[in-house]
């Protein structure tokens, strides 16, 4: 049932180009000092409210276009106006934080925004002193999680993932395709989240090769691609012919350097080598997988929950593959660069967790030296 609701949900696709559609509502993507006509806003909002439908904001602390994270939040974003006719307005506050918390302000005093989607550990500050202040608007932050102890977070919904188990999945798929014997990883910043999609992917890739070898490196940021890159050729030159990475837009930089080299990569969040299919056919021919961490869907699920009354405001959730948030990308360029026995036995490993027969370890709760010897255990 799972794989079944996964796949129709991949039918739709995971890139973001945000176009117009059929139905009377419109998504609409702005930068942040963007504006529209007020005439146009006051007829959407006249449409939802008619329905009992609320208008929404996704506000992005990045920019579209890394064919990952911000792309999969801002296709959930679509999916909201084809699926349930809702006018949501995709907004890139861009990586300059000065722009954040004045952005998220704004759309808490706009009167004709119900509910303000942000996301990332980065935001997690600024919500907890903003929600508070504007108890009558909602918000949402996925990929991390509001303190529940503070006063006034009862209109904030938060939802996390639990990329460690798509990361298990990918390093298995990864420790069975190597001809080295010695894979990489890129991560942006160095944090637990990061940290959560490095320790599922050392651990899969020595369930499947005990002996196996992995170079680390993070770029220091998500947005620095030249740096990524120059991370991605070092890690070719110690040997590495798959490199994961985890690192939004800095990430297409290590696509770059492995397509440079003809090595492989390993995607993160969306699936990466569909996204490239039609634009860059040959970088998608060396993306062997991704590792999905579908933002898209959940972001998607809890504003249908939200029209359906159900949602639970003030609490935590956190999605995995039992839930369908978390995977891995199972398309033509896998089917023809992994082996019978890889994709054999990445879907029993798929199973065993999905069953609690696999426990996938976290980096969550760990300090920095217990993470430091995960990393030791594959250095080259």
């Amino acid at each position: 049932m799972k794989r079944k609701l996964v796949l129709a949900a991949l039918a739709l696709g995971t890139s973001s180009v945000l176009a117009s559609c059929g139905g009377a509502a419109k998504t609409e993507t702005a930068k942040a000092e963007g504006t529209e006509s007020a005439a146009v806003e006051e007829k959407k909002t006249e449409e939802n409210t008619a329905g009992n439908k609320p208008n929404v904001a996704i506000l992005l602390n990045g920019t579209l276009g890394d064919k990952a994270f911000y792309d999969s939040a801002a296709n959930g974003a679509k999916m909201m106006q084809e699926e349930l006719g809702l006018n949501v307005k995709t907004v890139e506050m861009t990586y300059d934080e000065t722009k954040w918390m004045p952005t998220l302000i704004d759309f808490s005093e706009d009167k004709d925004t119900d509910i303000i989607i942000v996301g990332t550990w980065q935001m997690n500050e600024k919500l907890q002193e903003v929600a508070p202040q504007y108890p009558d608007k909602k918000y949402i932050i996925f990929d991390s999680a509001v303190d529940y102890t503070k006063d006034g977070m009862e209109n904030v919904y938060s939802v996390e993932y639990k990329q460690n188990e798509c990361s298990f999945l990918a390093g298995a798929a990864a420790a069975m395709s190597t001809k080295t014997g010695t894979l990489g990883f890129v991560g942006g910043m160095e944090n637990y989240v990061v940290n959560d999609f490095l320790v599922g992917y050392v651990q899969g890739a020595k369930y499947v090769k005990d002996d196996i070898k992995i170079n680390i490196g993070y770029v220091g940021n998500f947005n620095d691609t030249a740096k990524a890159k120059e991370l991605t050729l070092a890690q070719i030159n110690q040997n590495a012919d798959i490199v994961y990475q985890v690192a939004s837009t800095a990430g297409l930089g290590v696509i770059d350097g492995v397509t440079e080299k003809d090595k492989l990569a390993i995607g993160v969040d969306s699936d990466q080598a569909e996204a490239f299919m039609e634009t860059d056919k040959e970088k998608a021919e060396h993306i062997l997988t991704s590792a999905l961490k579908r933002v898209d869907l959940s972001l998607f699920r809890a504003i249908k929950l939200e029209t359906e009354g159900k949602l639970a405001w003030g609490t935590r959730e956190v999605l995995g593959i039992k839930e369908g948030a978390v995977g891995i990308a199972q398309n033509s360029i896998y089917d023809s660069l992994a082996s019978d026995e890889t994709k054999k036995t990445v879907a029993e490993l798929e199973e065993k967790i999905n069953s609690g027969e696999i426990e996938v370890d976290t980096a969550f709760g760990k300090s920095t030296d217990e993470i430091q010897k995960i990393k030791d255990s594959v250095r080259p």
